[in-house]
């Protein structure tokens, strides 16, 4: 488990140092200013990770556990609340999406005689729900522009 745990530590800190110079580049975070709060998200990531694998007949996926984390830390009445938020404020999360889409991309370019085997009707749901968050996002968007007045 110790190897496991290095190596997705390893992985976690090169896409934390992918996603500090991305952010530096596409939104103009100084690097320095962003390293505290990537540093706090790898640190929360990475226990999401360990509990997902000391804890398996809880049966919640990493992700949720680093929401709860988050959550835990960032509530209103924990002493950690201002100092959390504090400090991830500098990591800008709409900029970890580019690194997460490419790790997502290799993911499913490395199952692609997987994806082959499946049948046709995958294709046709996967099209009609990418139709479906592009209208059903268009229409929301319609409607708050025209809330707010600026359409």
């Amino acid at each position: 488990m110790m190897a496991k745990t290095l190596e997705q530590l390893k992985l976690l800190t090169a896409v934390g140092f992918v996603i500090v110079v991305g952010q530096s580049f596409g939104w103009g975070i100084p690097i320095v200013d962003a390293i505290p709060g990537i540093i706090l998200v790898i640190l929360v990531s990475q226990t999401a990770l360990i509990l997902k694998e000391v804890l398996p007949m809880i049966k919640f996926p990493a992700f949720a556990w680093a929401t709860i984390i988050s959550f835990v830390l960032s509530m209103p009445f924990m002493p950690t609340q201002a100092w959390f938020l504090g400090t991830t404020s500098t990591v800008n999360f709409l900029g970890t999406t580019p690194v997460i889409l490419a790790f997502a991309g290799l993911s499913v370019g490395n199952k692609l005689v997987q994806l082959k085997k499946l049948s046709w009707k995958f294709f046709v749901i996967a099209v009609a729900v990418f139709i479906g968050t592009f209208f059903g996002s268009a229409i929301i968007a319609q409607i708050v522009l025209k809330f707010q007045g600026i359409i």
